[in-house]
């Protein structure tokens, strides 16, 4: 009988214990979920002040990367000549489609969709759990995704207007007439289609390079791993090379803008976040009686 009242208040105390989290759960997540996406909204200005910081505060580093790839340019028909008979040509492999029904808008078909619904899934999961660096990374992943689209393929593609190089470049070989084997062949227009756009015009810098090292980034930066989120970028994005059309400094160039945008996304967040540390400058003042044979009196330190 004892046994029996024993059990029955355990499943009792149970039961209220799983009625207290159930009424307790939900509301947590959603205001979790709720301070995620304000926070992410909050800080769209920000985001654009650290790309701002990223490119004027590290000059010396930005000089570099600019000239590598001017430099890359100089010499973009022998490089990416041999980046087409030697490397592009021996990447042979596909990754199954995912795309649900038959649609063919950007990033939720083909092999894009990788992206969009991982990135998509790793919200709906952290969402359901309550994780909140992992709703953080998701949509810092899409912020990644829709400023490279406005930076990259809206803006600078606009601005250069490079055309894209032959198919192959050795034998001169095209099957449209955007292409062209002169990689100086700069500021061409893009007929006023500048979202769902054809390939003229289009080459500097590559969407592909700047959305996928942007999306990686964030991922590297969120959750402190390098190796998962380029491997996957990597395999999606070479699953498709002969696709992608690009001179070599094209895709330098998109993979260094990707990078700087994806660590200027995750610093804004982290700075209204509470994790980047402050590093304004501050100078504390303390006033110390001294007292000896010498002297007596106050001595200030000044903490910088």
């Amino acid at each position: 009988m004892v046994k029996k009242i024993c059990f029955f208040l355990g499943m009792l105390s149970f039961c209220v214990q799983a009625q207290e989290v159930k009424s307790s759960y939900f509301p947590r997540t959603l205001t979790t979920a709720t301070n995620v996406i304000k926070t992410s909204f909050k800080t769209i200005p920000s985001d654009f002040v650290y790309m701002g910081k990223n490119v004027s505060e590290d000059w010396k580093k930005t000089a570099l990367y600019t000239g590598i790839v001017a430099s890359l340019v100089l010499v973009d028909k022998p490089v990416t000549k041999f980046y087409q008979q030697e490397i592009e040509s021996r990447i042979k492999y596909t990754i199954p489609d995912i795309t649900i029904g038959d649609t063919t808008f950007p990033w939720v078909s083909g092999n894009d969709a990788y992206m969009f619904y991982s990135m998509s899934g790793i919200y709906l999961g952290s969402l359901f759990g309550g994780y909140e660096k992992g709703q953080y990374a998701a949509i810092n992943g899409f912020k990644a995704l829709t400023y490279s689209i406005l930076i990259s393929h809206v803006m600078l593609k606009t601005v250069f207007g490079r055309a894209r190089p032959h198919v192959n470049l050795a034998s001169g070989y095209t099957d449209n007439d955007t292409t062209t084997g002169n990689p100086f062949n700069f500021f061409n227009s893009r007929d006023g289609e500048y979202v769902f756009s054809k390939q003229n015009g289009t080459a500097m810098p590559s969407l592909h390079a700047t959305a996928f090292f942007a999306m990686a980034k964030v991922f590297q930066m969120e959750f402190d791993n390098y190796w998962i989120p380029y491997s996957f970028a990597g395999i999606v994005f070479l699953a498709e090379i002969k696709e992608h059309r690009h001179w070599v400094s094209d895709m330098v160039a998109g993979g260094i803008i990707g990078t700087v945008i994806g660590r200027s996304i995750v610093k804004s967040s982290w700075k209204a976040r509470g994790i980047l540390p402050n590093k304004e400058k501050s100078i504390a003042f303390q006033w110390i009686p001294s007292i000896s044979s010498r002297f007596n009196g106050l001595t200030m330190l000044a903490t910088f």
